[in-house]
């Protein structure tokens, strides 16, 4: 389905979204060729990716230096439910699908990236 204001995803489109959730370099190489940009579908998950994947390791970062002294693993939690949750996304963005991720997708769009 459709985003308001925006066309059908093309196949191009599905699959540059779906390797932007799946490995974060090519989420930013999405965003600096010019004619991938423009796609409003690629930016869309281009853009949330790198977002999500910068929350995850600032998350990782703390969760991991706290644990460290407890003797925990909290770190390596956050970062296997982020790339299960990446992995969803990646398979809802190849359906075509205009994936939110809770309070990020709102965050990226008062910043004018999406």
């Amino acid at each position: 389905m459709a985003e308001a204001g925006y066309g059908e995803a093309t196949q191009d489109d599905k699959l540059w979204a779906l390797l932007s959730w799946l490995i974060w370099i090519v989420a930013l190489i999405a965003l600096l060729l010019e004619d991938k940009k423009s796609r409003p579908f690629i930016r869309h998950n281009a853009v949330q990716s790198l977002a999500l994947g910068v929350v995850a390791a600032v998350l990782v970062f703390v969760l991991s230096a706290v644990t460290f002294f407890l003797g925990g693993c909290g770190g390596l939690i956050v970062l296997l439910a982020y790339a299960i949750y990446a992995i969803i996304l990646a398979i809802q963005s190849y359906q075509g699908r205009w994936v939110t991720v809770p309070y990020l997708t709102d965050f990226c769009k008062k910043q004018g990236w999406i």
